[in-house]
C-alpha cells in the first residue's frame, strides 16, 4: 500500500516529467533532433517529428528548385512510424524521397545522398543514446550533416509552425501511389559496400579471427559483407545482439565507448578467442574495439584507435611512394594531441576542426573542391569515428571495421597485438593518459546553469588546473584559426563554438563545452607524462579540477 509520504514523491515525479516534456520545443540543431520518445513539444513524437520535417522542407523549396531526400531509419522503438511520417510530410509538400527499404547504417545514408544527386537526407536514429530516446539526422546535399547556418535557418522555419494545423501531408500509400515515395534501389547499397573495399590497404586478413556485435543495431549487414570481401575468415557474431530490438535488452546503453556495452561480446571472447572485439553502435557510425593483451580483454579508446590508425593508413601511403607531403590527415580540438607528433613525423598534414564529424566531411569537400580529392588520408575524432575514402562525409563504422581488422592483421604478422602496438606509439611520442567527464543539466534551469557554468569559466578563469599553470587560453566562442600540422594551404578560420581550451606548462590540455547532444556539459581532459604513471598521476590531480569546474564549485 502506498503511503501519504510516497504519494507526494510520485506526484512530485509525475510533475517534473510533464514539466520536462511540455517546458520547451525540442530544439533543432546541426546534429537535427534529439530527445526522449513521448507526448510533449520537448520530445519525439510524430508531432515534433511532422513539425520538424515541415519546416524542413519550407526551407528546401526556398532554396532548391526540384528537391529530392533519402530516408533512413534504424531499430529504435518508433523509427518505422517516424520515417513513414518523414516521407507522408515531404510528398505533402510536394518533395520527393527514397526510402530505404531495410534498416540500414548511417554511412550508407551519407553515400546514398551523393550517389542519388539528392539535396538532402535524413535519418530517424539516437545513434548511441538509451532506448528511451529516437532522434532526426540531417544530411545536405554533400553527404555532411548540416552546418551552423543551414540548421539555423531550418529552425527559422520551423518555429512558426502549428504542429497541429500547419503541417501538410498525405498518406504514405498516396506517396508511393503517386511517385512521390521510392525505394532506395539495391544497387545503392551494393555501390557502398564496393567503395569500402575500394579503400582496403590489401593486408591479407586471412588468418584473423573477429566477435562481431551490432549491439541489436543495423551494422550487421553491411559489417558483414566487408569482412567477408577483406577475406577474414573466422567472424563469429554475438547472436544474442544481432536481433534488432529497440530496447537494447542485453546492453541498455548500446555506447561501444562504454565497457557495460560489450559485455557480451567480452563473453564471447573467453571463449572464442578471437584476435579482435569489433562493436558498432546502432547506426553504425561508431566502433569500439578489445583485443587480447596478457590474458585478458583490453579496450582501447577512440583516440588510441585513431591514433592506430592513422600511424598505419601513413606508413601504407609512404610505402606505395605517396607524396606525404600533399597527404591530409583531419581530427578536432577535442581529439588526442598525439596526433600532432605523429604528422610531424610522418610529414603529412592534420588539421584539427571544431566538434563534430561534419566539420571532418566538409575539409573533404575543401579538397574535393581543390582538385585534392585524392589527399584525404583519414580522419577520426575521440568520440569512437573513423573515415577514409570519400565516398562518405560522415564517421563509417563499416569502412573503420575494415581497417581496424586489416591493421590488427598487420601487427599480429609482427607478433604485436593492439595494445602493444599502442605502446610502442606511447614510447615514440611520449605518454598521454585522457578522460571525458560529463555533468548533466536536465531540466528547465538547466540550459541557463549550463550557460552560466561556461560564462563564469570565461570571466574568471583558471590560473592553474590540477596545480599545473595555465600558459594559454582559447575562446572559440569568435572564432579562432583552425590548428594545422604542416599546413599546404592557405589558413582557414573555425566558426564560432561555445568551447574554451586551456593548455598548461607541462604539454598537458583541458577543454571544455556544452554538448550538442544531451544536456550536459564535457570536459575533455589530457594528461602528458615521461611514463604511464606520471601521466596518469596527473590526469587524476587535473580531472579533480576539471569536475569540480563542470560542477560549478571552483
Amino acid at each position: 500500500m502506498v503511503n501519504e509520504s510516497e504519494h507526494e514523491i510520485i506526484d512530485s515525479m509525475n510533475c517534473n516529467v510533464v514539466e520536462d516534456a511540455f517546458y520547451r520545443n525540442l530544439a533543432f540543431g546541426t546534429g537535427g533532433l534529439r530527445g526522449k520518445v513521448g507526448m510533449g513539444p520537448n520530445r519525439m513524437n510524430a508531432y515534433t517529428v511532422g513539425k520538424a520535417t515541415q519546416g524542413l522542407s519550407d526551407y528546401l523549396k526556398d532554396h532548391f528548385a526540384k528537391p529530392t531526400v533519402v530516408l533512413c531509419r534504424d531499430t529504435r522503438h518508433g523509427s518505422g512510424d517516424f520515417v513513414r511520417r518523414v516521407a507522408e510530410v515531404l510528398a505533402g509538400n510536394g518533395i520527393s524521397s527514397y526510402l530505404f527499404e531495410r534498416v540500414e547504417p548511417t554511412p550508407a545514408l551519407s553515400f546514398a545522398v551523393r550517389e542519388l544527386g539528392c539535396t538532402a537526407g535524413i535519418n530517424i536514429t539516437a545513434s548511441h543514446n538509451p532506448a528511451a530516446y529516437n532522434g532526426y539526422k540531417v544530411y545536405g546535399a554533400d553527404g555532411c550533416q548540416i552546418t551552423v547556418e543551414a540548421a539555423e535557418a531550418i529552425q527559422a522555419a520551423i518555429d512558426p509552425i502549428d504542429c497541429f494545423d500547419g503541417v501538410k501531408a498525405m498518406t504514405f500509400d498516396g506517396a508511393l501511389e503517386k511517385g512521390l515515395v521510392q525505394w532506395v534501389p539495391e544497387r545503392v547499397l551494393d555501390r557502398y559496400i564496393e567503395d569500402t573495399l575500394e579503400v582496403s590497404t590489401g593486408e591479407d586478413c586471412s588468418a584473423l579471427r573477429i566477435v562481431y556485435t551490432p549491439l541489436h543495431g543495423v551494422g550487421l549487414e553491411c559489417v558483414s559483407r566487408v569482412l567477408e570481401g577483406i577475406g577474414v575468415a573466422e567472424v563469429a557474431t554475438v547472436d544474442e545482439q544481432c536481433v534488432h530490438d529497440g530496447d537494447f535488452p542485453t546492453c541498455p546503453y548500446p555506447n561501444p565507448e562504454v565497457r557495460e556495452a560489450l559485455k557480451l561480446g567480452l563473453e564471447y571472447c573467453d571463449r572464442v578467442k578471437p584476435d579482435l572485439l569489433l562493436a558498432t553502435d546502432p547506426d553504425t557510425d561508431r566502433v569500439g574495439i578489445a583485443v587480447p593483451h596478457a590474458g585478458e580483454y583490453k579496450l582501447l579508446t577512440g583516440n588510441e584507435v585513431g591514433l592506430l590508425l592513422l600511424d598505419f593508413l601513413a606508413s601504407k601511403a609512404s610505402g606505395s611512394g605517396a607524396d606525404m607531403s600533399r597527404e591530409v590527415a583531419c581530427t578536432t580540438i577535442v581529439s588526442a594531441p598525439m596526433a600532432d607528433d605523429i604528422a610531424r613525423a610522418r610529414g603529412l598534414e592534420l588539421r584539427r576542426t571544431l566538434t563534430g564529424f561534419k566539420f571532418i566531411g566538409e575539409q573533404v569537400g575543401v579538397l574535393e573542391s581543390e582538385g585534392r580529392e585524392g589527399d584525404f588520408l583519414m580522419g577520426f575524432e575521440e568520440s569512437y569515428g573513423y573515415l577514409a575514402g570519400t565516398s562518405v562525409r560522415d564517421k563509417d563504422a563499416v569502412v573503420a571495421s575494415m581497417l581496424i581488422c586489416e591493421l590488427a592483421a598487420h601487427w599480429k604478422k609482427l607478433g604485436l597485438d593492439l595494445y602493444e602496438a599502442m605502446e610502442r606509439l606511447y614510447e615514440t611520442y611520449g605518454f598521454w593518459s585522457s578522460a571525458l567527464l560529463g555533468q548533466a543539466y536536465e531540466g528547465p534551469e538547466g540550459a541557463s546553469d549550463m550557460a552560466a557554468m561556461m560564462s563564469g569559466l570565461r570571466e574568471h578563469a583558471p590560473e592553474n588546473i590540477g596545480g599545473t599553470a595555465v600558459t594559454q587560453r582559447t575562446d572559440y566562442s569568435q572564432g579562432a584559426p583552425m590548428p594545422v600540422v604542416n599546413p599546404t594551404d592557405k589558413p582557414q578560420r573555425l566558426p564560432e563554438a561555445d568551447v574554451l581550451e586551456f593548455r598548461l606548462m607541462d604539454g598537458s590540455r583541458v577543454l571544455f563545452r556544452p554538448s550538442g547532444t544531451e544536456p550536459k556539459a564535457k570536459a575533455y581532459v589530457f594528461a602528458k607524462g615521461v611514463d604511464r604513471a606520471e601521466s596518469e598521476a596527473k590526469l587524476a590531480a587535473l580531472v579533480a579540477d576539471a569536475e569540480s569546474i563542470l560542477g560549478g564549485t571552483r
